[in-house]
């Protein structure tokens, strides 16, 4: 079983990171609290979570331990599957996830995309215990995020949100006025007002 792998970031998108180690590439689906984590850097560590199926293996890297396990908890909710709980953990920093949870916070939860009050209150009700005993302190803090031209933003955002679910015809319109608005907008901060967004038009 894979802990982690340690080695040169040789491409980082939204959903996505690709590490070589040692001369093994892995790729690897991340959130985008991870995303905005592996900004500048060349070199990284990610922490695992294998995801094996009779017809598929998947691997997903998260920047710390911390948001590992809440990744882990998420999917041990019925219904919640592994792009659910990784759009759950790029709508929100992980910190705040886990906060909603013990506050009980049902209409933030319900309004992440494929997250209904159904749901929502599934997720607090088995978790809350939980995600408790959990150390957020730093897990998740994106710090200074790099803003990028506005075609490469538009193009990433738009294929993360494919990737996450979304049409990508609902989202363009959405997308150009999201940049029109925020011209200094970072591809992170992007995705998260059009999740948010489309969740509460639902």
């Amino acid at each position: 079983m894979l802990e982690y792998v340690h080695g040169h970031l040789t491409e980082a998108t939204p959903t996505y990171a690709v590490v070589d180690c040692h001369g093994v590439g892995y790729y690897l689906n991340i959130s985008l609290s991870t995303f905005a984590q592996l900004q500048g850097k060349t070199e990284c560590q990610l922490f695992i979570h294998e995801a094996i199926k009779e017809d598929a293996y998947s691997l997903y890297g998260f920047f710390t331990k911390e948001e590992r396990e809440l990744f882990r908890l998420l999917i041990l909710v019925s219904g919640v599957g592994a792009n659910t709980a990784r759009v759950i953990l790029s709508a929100y920093q992980p910190v705040e996830i886990q906060r909603a949870i013990m506050t009980e916070d049902v209409n933030l939860i319900k309004g992440i995309k494929g997250i209904g009050p159904k749901s929502a209150q599934k997720i607090i009700i088995e978790l809350k215990d939980k995600v408790a005993k959990l150390d957020m302190q730093g897990a998740g803090d994106v710090g200074t995020l790099f803003p990028v031209a506005t075609s490469p933003i538009k193009s990433e955002a738009l294929a993360a949100l494919e990737v996450l679910g979304f049409k990508k015809e609902a989202a363009q319109k959405d997308i150009d006025r999201l940049i029109k608005q925020n011209p200094d907008i970072t591809v992170e901060q992007l995705v998260k007002l059009a999740i948010k967004e489309f969740s509460s038009m639902r």
